[in-house]
């Protein structure tokens, strides 16, 4: 722990998905960070499985405002005196009627925006094979409703939709939040441009904390890390790839709806090779000796660890260019397709190795990861983060004092 660290008291609030994803990773790499830092954390957690024992119409209470793990949560933050309450993800279970407990206890309160649920009803500004930002600034997200567009229901999008819409009417967006971290300077464009005070709205990306060191990337194979779904671009990949004239594998780890396609491509194709979920040490391995990592994302990324992790190790990046992508990667970067276009994955790919550029790439991964994601940085990220979340509670409170004593009473608070 360097100099000039001061000690806070914080509580990191996660409701965990029942699939495992990013959200979880960052929520506990970030637990472990402050406590190496030697903050004193607490964490609030609840999981989905959860889900399965409640009624429909319990589950619907709920997902507008649950009164029952607010309270606990508020007694937590009593408890421990905490300055910082930190939510990674509120939905469903939380609730934000959670960031009123924290209030009502005198802590800051801050929201990382891991996707776009608080301005799209589906989290992921995604509908018909395409990106959607028709619900962006909108009151009710008719949009979502009639498409259906969370888990292909329009009841589900509905409650999901009557949710947020409440929480706009009552201000909570607006009032309730300190600071809100983006995890790029896109997605902070479009949360301001749905809502969201840009005052409040701070850049932060994702960080890794263990730098896994630079490999070789001597096993003349392309990877690909992640799930196996349309919205990853898994389709354009398996498409291009019988047009890369080298005789470069193709090497795919993750599982998800599309696996059996994957499969049989595997199953016709010698150079693609299906290896399903590996655990992070293995995915690591695999990273460090890949002659690149293809990320053909067709949906607006937020800040793919994928991304990082292959910085870390050296691995350069041939990515589609769309939301936040071009920005996560070298500033030079120039290896881009367009989304959905397996034609020009195929050109970018046999560019890129008829080059013999590669160390001069795999250079300059390594040097972003250095300069923008190591653990070192991503503490001093959050650390800046919770100071200005800090002071805008203090000047908050100190205003709210200064209209109670020139009014000589406290009118009503409004939410």
């Amino acid at each position: 722990m360097g100099c000039g660290v001061i000690i806070m008291r914080i509580i990191v609030v996660h409701n965990f998905y029942q699939q495992p994803g990013g959200e979880d990773q960052v929520f506990n790499d970030e637990v472990r960070l402050l406590t190496r830092f030697g903050h004193e954390v607490r964490t609030f957690e609840v999981h989905n499985d959860l889900i399965k024992e409640q009624k429909a119409w319990t589950q619907l209470r709920a997902t507008f405002w649950n009164r029952r793990l607010v309270n606990a949560l508020g007694e937590k933050i009593a408890s421990h005196q905490a300055e910082v309450v930190h939510f990674h993800n509120t939905f469903p279970l939380i609730s934000p009627g959670a960031y009123y407990a924290a209030r009502r206890a005198g802590a800051a309160v801050v929201q990382t925006l891991h996707n776009y649920r608080l301005i799209c009803p589906g989290a992921l500004l995604y509908r018909d094979q395409s990106p959607c930002e028709r619900c962006v600034g909108s009151w009710l997200s008719l949009p979502g409703i009639v498409h259906g567009c969370y888990r292909n229901s329009r009841a589900v999008t509905a409650v999901t939709a009557g949710m947020l819409a409440f929480h706009r009417i009552i201000r909570t967006w607006k009032n309730r939040v300190d600071l809100y971290l983006a995890l790029s300077e896109f997605g902070r464009q479009r949360f301001i441009q749905g809502g969201l005070p840009d005052d409040r709205i701070m850049v932060k990306p994702n960080f890794l904390n263990n730098d896994p060191g630079a490999g070789h990337g001597e096993g003349n194979y392309a990877l690909f890390v992640g799930r196996l779904t349309q919205d990853k671009g898994v389709e354009t990949l398996l498409q291009a790839w019988p047009m890369v004239r080298h005789a470069l594998k193709l090497k795919i780890v993750g599982d998800g709806p599309l696996s059996e396609q994957v499969k049989a491509s595997a199953t016709q194709d010698t150079g693609i090779e299906w290896l399903g979920r590996q655990p992070g040490s293995r995915v690591v391995e695999l990273m460090k000796e890949a002659t690149c990592l293809i990320v053909p994302s067709r949906w607006y990324e937020g800040h793919p660890r994928t991304i990082v992790e292959s910085l870390a190790c050296g691995t350069p990046v041939i990515a589609s260019r769309i939301g936040a992508i071009p920005e996560s990667l070298p500033d030079k970067h120039d290896l881009f397709f367009e989304p959905g276009n397996p034609f020009q994955l195929a050109t970018v790919v046999n560019r890129y190795l008829s080059r013999n550029e590669c160390s001069w790439y795999r250079a300059t991964a390594r040097q972003t990861f250095l300069e923008r994601y190591t653990d070192q940085i991503g503490y001093q990220n959050l650390e800046k983060a919770y100071r200005q979340a800090l002071r805008f509670r203090t000047e908050k409170s100190h205003t709210k004092d200064r209209i109670i004593t020139s009014q000589g009473k406290s009118s009503p608070v409004q939410p």
